[in-house]
């Protein structure tokens, strides 16, 4: 079942005895777990009838204890084990064969919930195929990078806003797929709007902590238009600002910008509608990466990913040796705003 099924199920009431959230993305385990903690039981009774454990405290057999007791004075209890992929014996015959034997027979009045992030269970064995047969099973996936736009849309569009395409581009390119910081973001950005009213870029800027004229998207325009003077007092400002401006989500924005250009420059239709669908159908960007393409060639852009390779080992500390990460972002737009010739630019 998908999180947004689950969801459903819950708030029409139709709870089930046992839930296995489990996979990369933490935030849709969070999400149904926090539903059922906070919804499923009322004030009065979660008192009595409503237990959180951790993983690390606990094991097998501590968790069933809570889950076979009856509720007091209650139609149901609830038994939320956070951080379960830590149980000491989940993976052990022992802890397995006493698991796997109440999820054959669990008591209808309980609800337990696994919270088992960052993992999975092994599916050929015999414990993950006992919870996919008698519990409700999620697992979650990272989303790619071409998915967060949509799941961004799709959250305002839940909370009955809208959002421009360039907001949307500046959430998704300055957060990434950090979906709970960006449903943290995007709630606090939410917070005082109107119903349909429209999120715009000038509103994310201001909430979220984007510097409006030095930022990283003013930076790739300026070495876009090869604007020498803009890019370095970008630069400067990033180097004065290092907490607002870490150096990795950086080369990570510029990697990515110069990767989508050396695929436009393979693609053999350079068309608008091309370029436009490959970038996910945001046309607004499609005059941007035209200009690029024509300031940069196939081989420059080459050139440039390599350059930027080599400033993601320096800030790591593997190449460079004490450099700082200023020094760093300036080395790395001099080198692309003034191309080695290529006779000269060995890889």
């Amino acid at each position: 079942m998908t999180a947004e099924e689950i969801l459903q199920k819950l708030k029409n009431k139709q709870y089930a005895p046992v839930y296995f959230l489990q996979g990369e993305e933490p935030y849709f385990i969070d999400l149904i777990s926090d539903y059922i903690e906070k919804n499923v039981l009322s004030e009065s009774d979660k008192g009595f009838n409503q237990v959180v454990l951790y993983g690390k405290d606990v094991d097998i057999s501590t968790i069933l204890l809570q889950a076979k007791r009856y509720p007091m004075m209650s139609d149901r209890s609830v038994v939320i084990v956070k951080e379960a992929q830590m149980i000491a014996d989940i993976d052990r015959e022992s802890g397995i064969k006493q698991l796997e034997a109440y999820l054959q027979n669990p008591l209808p009045s309980t609800i337990l919930v696994f919270c088992y992030k960052l993992k999975v269970l092994d599916g050929r064995k015999s414990l993950a195929k006992t919870v996919n047969k008698h519990a409700v099973l999620l697992t979650t996936k990272k989303l790619y990078e071409n998915q967060v736009p949509g799941w961004i849309n799709g959250y305002i569009k839940s909370k009955g806003l809208q959002i421009s395409p360039k907001a949307t581009m500046l959430l998704s390119e300055y957060i990434g797929a950090d979906i709970s910081r960006l449903a943290n973001e995007i709630d606090k950005l939410t917070l005082n709007l109107k119903p349909n009213q429209t999120i715009d870029e000038r509103m994310v800027q201001e909430n979220v902590g984007i510097s409006k004229e030095y930022n990283i998207f003013e930076l790739q325009t300026a070495l876009i238009q090869g604007d020498v003077l803009k890019a370095n007092r970008i630069i400067q400002f990033f180097e004065a600002n290092p907490k607002n401006n870490p150096i990795i989500p950086n080369l990570t924005l510029l990697f990515s910008f110069f990767t989508k250009l050396l695929c436009l420059h393979a693609s053999p239709d350079k068309s608008e509608a091309a370029i436009s669908k490959s970038l996910g159908n945001r046309s607004f960007l499609v005059k941007e990466y035209l200009l690029a393409l024509r300031t940069y060639n196939y081989y420059r852009t080459t050139q440039i990913i390599h350059f930027i390779r080599v400033a993601d080992l320096q800030s790591k500390g593997i190449e460079g040796g004490n450099m700082t990460d200023g020094e760093i972002m300036q080395e790395l737009i001099f080198k692309i705003l003034h191309p080695v010739p290529e006779e000269a630019f060995v890889f």
